[in-house]
């Protein structure tokens, strides 16, 4: 069969549904080969929303996404959502197309080498040079996707050799089996919570796979013992739980820092430095258990006493059998601490002052959303306040970034999330602007026919930014930009735009989208005056003697 023919075929293999993408004439072949296979194609406006596109089902699935684009300009336009992959653990595989390799007509006409550009970003970059190569290559890159950490990969097909014609066959994918831990590893672990006073379970993003959740939340069931979020851990297990403590929404100096201060052995599950450190965990000042796939990566915010390295899932397991509840353990300082952190957080969400404040925001979104809705977040001071303040009550219904933390992603994220899941409420939360680093996505979002609503946090600025530069105390400068009427942006796609006028209107205007279908844009302006007051002062100063 044809080269492009095969390539397809060995992606139907992995079971692969769609591919993200901008075409260009160098995959003329391989997007025929599309056309009469059963995998869809989703053409998108820019190369970087396909790979958030394709990340986003990686993420929610554990299989690989695929973006697809040309040689030259689309190539290098992916770089970021590679990146943004490969550090937030997502599963995927990019293909670009090339001129041919073994005969050029062009010159160096949009020649850029791409496979080089891509190997510091990937866990494999490859030139397809043959046709008979194409099922190991293919085999190999989705077996490395999808390993732990999971992660992104690349396979260059050049023109000449998707046309050329063989006789090999797919690789057909088999089931690999992880070791388990070091029984050994597990009764030095459980000898280490056993003999704390004051234990606790850190869940972070390595904890987000079915099994994983499974065995821990027989875990916490059966210890009682409470457990802290990191960003990308949040809604692995229902914040609802009563064992639920808090999510560590910033770096230092909130209740949670201050109960990860306080106890003597933190169970760390899941957590690599990919993610941007929720507190300094040093074996210095107490025990640190690090529960992964993988060993923990030597660094200073980030010291072990003890690696429990295997299937995570296992490693979960066997701890569960063999332990029993300590009467030493007193989780007395962290619920009385739990109790101040809700109060902090309670305060002004009824505030009906106008813009809105931040804690009005996420209450009312909290409100209106369904507790298996999804929630993407682009990047953005609000990403801290939904991080600290919403409840989550399942896997994968936030979909938040704290590693590459990249703006634009939000609206790509929550298209490639209704596409898998479009019977489930699915809401994009980004800022004005991350808005408009992928705001040409809204015309992909109503051709695909999707029901979605996006909340734009609208400050007429970088707020994050602004807020980091006001607290080291350096003039307002070059953070704030103006917008265009996102009523009549959006209504000019063929969307809904609606306008906030007042506090009261934010969640039936919500409510309203969600029901109504289509795509919505609601323009929401924010008083972001609140992060310095809440995070600078008021933290500090109910944190400063506890």
């Amino acid at each position: 069969m044809k080269a492009s023919d095969l390539f397809v075929k060995c992606l139907e293999a992995e079971g692969v549904k769609f591919i993200f993408g901008v075409p260009g004439e160098e995959n003329l072949d391989l997007l025929e080969s599309i056309r009469k296979s059963d995998i869809k194609f989703i053409t998108t406006r820019h190369e970087q929303a396909a790979v958030f596109m394709a990340a986003t089902f990686g993420r929610l699935t554990g299989k690989t996404g695929v973006a697809l684009s040309t040689l030259g300009p689309g190539a290098t336009n992916l770089v970021t959502g590679v990146a943004y992959a490969q550090l937030g653990g997502m599963p995927l595989l990019v293909i670009t197309g090339q001129k041919p390799i073994r005969k050029s007509k062009q010159g160096r006409f949009q020649i850029v080498d791409i496979v080089q550009m891509m190997k510091p970003l990937t866990k494999m970059a490859e030139t397809i040079v043959s046709a008979d190569r194409i099922p190991s290559l293919v085999r190999q890159a989705f077996k490395l996707a999808e390993s732990e950490l999971p992660g992104a990969v690349h396979l260059e097909l050049p023109e000449d050799i998707a046309a050329e014609h063989t006789d090999t066959a797919p690789i057909l994918p088999v089931r690999i089996r992880r070791a388990g831990p070091d029984p050994k590893a597990i009764n030095m672990a459980l000898e280490l919570l056993n003999n704390a006073k004051h234990p606790v379970v850190l869940v972070a993003a390595g904890a987000n796979r079915k099994l994983v959740r499974k065995h821990l939340q027989a875990f916490l069931d059966k210890t009682k013992i409470p457990f802290i979020s990191t960003q990308m851990g949040k809604g692995v297990i229902d914040e609802a739980s009563e064992l639920y403590l808090g999510t560590t929404a910033l770096s230092a100096g909130d209740f949670v820092h201050a109960m990860l201060k306080k106890s003597d052995c933190v169970l760390v599950v899941g957590h690599n430095l990919n993610e941007k450190p929720p507190v300094v965990l040093s074996s210095q000042e107490r025990n640190v258990i690090h529960l992964n796939f993988n060993e923990a990566e030597v660094d200073d915010v980030y010291i072990p006493t003890l690696e429990v390295v295997g299937d995570l899932a296992h490693s979960i397991w066997a701890l569960t059998e063999d332990i029993t509840s300590s009467k030493k353990w007193d989780f007395e300082y962290f619920y009385k601490l739990k109790n101040k952190l809700q109060e902090h957080i309670n305060e002004k969400i009824a505030d009906n002052s106008f813009p809105i404040k931040p804690q009005r925001l996420v209450a009312d979104l909290e409100a209106v959303l369904p507790q298996d809705g999804i929630l993407a977040l682009d990047n953005g001071m609000y990403k801290l306040w939904i991080a600290r303040n919403y409840t989550a009550h399942g896997q994968n219904t936030i979909l938040l970034d704290n590693a590459l933390a990249t703006m634009g992603a939000g609206l790509p994220a929550a298209i490639g999330a209704k596409l898998l899941f479009p019977e489930k409420a699915v809401m994009a939360l980004v800022g004005d602007g991350g808005l408009m680093m992928s705001s040409q996505e809204i015309e992909t979002a109503i051709r695909l026919k999707l029901n979605l609503v996006v909340l734009i946090v609208n400050d007429n600025g970088f707020g994050m930014i602004k807020w980091k530069q006001q607290g080291i105390k350096f003039d307002n400068y070059a953070l704030e930009f103006s917008n265009p009427d996102f009523v009549k942006f959006a209504e000019s796609f063929g969307a809904h735009g609606v306008r906030i006028e007042s506090a009261k209107e934010l969640k039936d205007k919500i409510k309203n989208a969600l029901e109504s279908g289509g795509v919505w844009l609601i323009d929401c302006p924010i008083d972001y005056s609140e992060n310095a007051i809440v995070f600078d002062k008021e933290l500090k100063a109910k944190t400063k003697n506890i």
